[in-house]
Formats: structure tokens, sequence, C-alpha cells
């Protein structure tokens, strides 16, 4: 016996435009939800809150569940005074609202305006970027293991690089060992400001290069070399040539 097989039904404008419409109203009802806990001096129970913002109780709770868990709200256990079981009663976590907008490119333009009214920033965006650079391979990999020799070292610049979103790839040019940088996370900022975040990348590479310790050092980063390729020059000391 064939099984028909049921197609799913298309999402027609009218339809994505209703979804949306659900989907807007629920935000709306979750943060109505939370100013109301906000400007309340005591807590609230399920059955107030629906009172107050004149909707199903279920509707609360199910926004209540969700605000719990991402801990913006929190139970309130209150002193049983008679019997039966006291109602369940939230209150609003008093913190800044982590689900808000963020806007940290405002504030890395704000920084690399600021490093750019230098008379020479280069110096300074150079030792920010060592700075970070001293310590962004230890975030991301918490109980690393020092690199032994050059190999090792260029390889985990490669591996840092990439989870910063370089893209990087490595390169032997006339014996030359190079890392190419094909993506930059500051673009827009990098193409108004060269003089301030190109310095920073070259001084986050020296820095993570000058933590692991090894006879590798980053000379210097030809910038837009071409449309999509920033070039970065190692020298291997020593033995390591």
């Amino acid at each position: 016996m064939r099984t028909q097989k049921t197609q799913k039904t298309p999402k027609t404008p009218k339809f994505q435009e209703l979804a949306d419409s659900v989907t807007g109203e629920s935000a709306g009802r979750r943060r109505a939800v939370m100013r109301l806990l906000r400007a309340s001096p005591d807590p609230m129970s399920i059955a107030g809150i629906a009172e107050e913002l004149g909707v199903h109780p279920n509707t609360v709770r199910f926004h209540l569940d969700s605000l719990v868990t991402d801990g913006q709200v929190e139970h309130v256990e209150l002193d049983r005074k008679g019997p039966g079981r006291p109602p369940l009663m939230f209150r609003a976590v008093r913190q800044m609202d982590r689900g808000g907008t963020r806007h940290y490119r405002l504030l890395a333009e704000i920084l690399t305006m600021a490093f750019a009214a230098e008379r020479d920033p280069g110096p300074k965006a150079l030792a920010a970027g060592r700075a970070w650079g001293r310590k962004v391979d230890a975030e991301l990999h918490p109980t690393p293991d020092t690199p032994a020799n050059a190999e090792e070292v260029i390889a985990r610049l490669i591996d840092v690089l990439d989870e910063l979103g370089f893209a990087p790839e490595r390169r032997v040019v006339d014996g030359e060992q190079q890392v190419g940088l094909r993506h930059c996370p500051f673009l827009e900022l990098a193409e108004n400001r060269s003089n301030v975040v190109c310095p920073v990348h070259l001084g986050l590479m020296q820095g993570a290069v000058e933590t692991w310790g090894a006879p590798v050092s980053v000379d210097r980063l030809d910038t837009f070399v071409e449309p999509d390729l920033c070039l970065a020059h190692l020298t291997l000391q020593g033995a390591a040539k």
C-alpha cells in the first residue's frame, strides 16, 4: 500500500507576515511582563501579573519561564501564614538588561578615533595589540600546551587567527614564511583608520608569538596587498631557519 507523502505548505508572504506579527507580539508581551516586575516594589504572582496586563495566566507563566531561564527574573518564596501552599511569586533581578541592544562597533569606532587623534597613533596601537595578543591565546585555549618549535608556533598562530575570524592561510615565498589574512573582522574601520587598526593586528600577532617564547617573530604586516589580502611576514631565528 503506497503512502502518500504530505507536501509542506509553502509560507506565503501573508503567512510569513502573520508569523512575524505573532513573534513580535510575543516579544512585546515578554517586555511588558519585565517592565511590570521592574516597576513593582514587591514580588508579584502569576495571577497578579495576568490581571494587570489583561492576559491569560498561562501566557504570563510562559514568559516568566523564559525570563527565569535567562536570569532576568527570579522566584521568591513567601513565608507560609496558613494552610495550603503559598502562591509562587516573582521579581525582577536588579541588573542591567543583558538582552538589550549592543553597539560594540560604535565602541570600536570611538576607541579608534581616540587613537587616531594622536600625532603618531602607530606605537600605541601596536602596544595595545601586543597586550591583546598576550592574553588572547589563554582565552581561546584555557589549558594550552606551549608550542615547542617554530613549526608549532606558526600552526598555533594560524589557529588563533582563524578563531578570531581572519581566515588565515600559510604561505612560503622565496623561503620566507608568511601568513595571508583573507578576512578582516574590522574591515570598515581598517579601510578608514588603517593607521590604527592594522598596527593593532600586527601587535596581536607579535604579542601571541612572544608569549610562546619560540624562535619566530612577526616583522611586519603589509595591508591590502591585494583587494582581499593582507600579508604578515615572519622570521625564523637561529637554528629554526
